[in-house]
């Protein structure tokens, strides 16, 4: 909990103060008792009840008093609201090194099939788009809600030669740029799903791609495709082509993403947990005031029915 305005709760300095002057008017009370020498008298001043009684009002007095101020300070509490500019990026590796069927059917159709999961699975208030990267990198469907214009992109994806990670990474923040009118000066919330084999051959490098994605505060994780014992068949010749782990675990460390590999089937859900949990909620603090001044106004009732109700007076 925290409070709007935390410079009136000041006044629960006063709370002591009063206490002190109940406590010290109850000793004077006790010692105008005691100057009474005829004891008829003393017991009508003073009649042998239980004393408790009497402080009782005066607890439920001050616990009301205690409330209202707290109320007065306006505390407030921490509501999540859904953010409907969030924007996820999915980048997919279309490198020739993504033939490699190491990972079933090939690394190429797992990444496409997990793209589209992902893309289907994420709730309807996030945008979504689609990057494709090889040699370089091209945004093939622009931020959006529309979640079958996003999937459909995915089968229009071509392979082709090198691999171009840093590319993928700064064609996505552009993406992100993109996505309104006011992206440009006031960017969305957004994080950016990368489905690769890990290795960077071209154009700028995995450590510029970092910079840029924490300069815009966007976090990239990662989904390593591939086994150390990959091949594939180019122009005749049979082509080692090991995955890549650390490119991608130090690109999603490096930006406070996570990074992931695809051999586990639970993988995507945990993706969507680390970005539903960034992204899709912003913390707004609402004013509880009314709360507490309730709760007060049952304090002052109980001290007045109290004290109507044994001494037939208000207090």
């Amino acid at each position: 909990m925290t409070f709007l305005s935390p410079g009136r709760l000041w006044l629960l300095a006063l709370l002591p103060a009063l206490l002190a002057v109940y406590v010290l008017l109850q000793y004077r009370r006790r010692g105008y008792a005691v100057r009474f020498t005829n004891l008829a008298l003393l017991d009508q001043v003073a009649p042998r009840r239980p004393g408790w009684r009497r402080h009782v009002a005066a607890a439920l007095f001050l616990a009301m008093l205690t409330l209202l101020m707290i109320g007065f300070a306006r505390p407030a509490t921490g509501v999540k609201v859904p953010r409907d500019r969030a924007t996820v990026m999915v980048a997919v590796d279309v490198s020739l090194s993504m033939m490699a069927k190491d990972v079933a059917p090939s690394r190429f159709d797992a990444a496409k099939a997990a793209a589209k999961k992902f893309i289907g699975d994420l709730p309807a208030r996030f945008n979504v788009g689609v990057v494709s990267f090889a040699g370089n990198a091209n945004l093939v469907a622009a931020p959006t809600a529309d979640r079958q214009a996003a999937i459909a992109s995915l089968d229009t994806l071509v392979l082709a030669k090198r691999t171009a990670i840093g590319e993928a990474v700064f064609t996505s923040l552009q993406g992100v740029r993109s996505l309104d009118g006011q992206a440009a000066q006031d960017p969305p919330p957004a994080h950016i799903v990368l489905l690769s084999d890990g290795d960077n051959t071209t154009g700028r490098s995995v450590a510029e791609a970092i910079d840029a994605s924490r300069a815009a505060h966007i976090p990239v994780s990662t989904i390593a495709f591939g086994t150390p014992y990959g091949t594939v068949d180019i122009e005749g010749e049979t082509t080692s082509v090991s995955v890549n782990k650390q490119t991608l675990r130090d690109l999603a460390q490096s930006t406070d993403g996570k990074a992931y590999e695809a051999a586990d089937a639970g993988q995507l859900s945990q993706v969507y947990a680390h970005i539903g949990s960034s992204l899709g909620y912003r913390t707004e603090h609402r004013d509880v005031s009314s709360r507490f001044i309730g709760i007060a106004l049952l304090f002052a009732l109980a001290a007045g029915g109290t004290s109507l109700a044994w001494f037939s007076r208000l207090p």
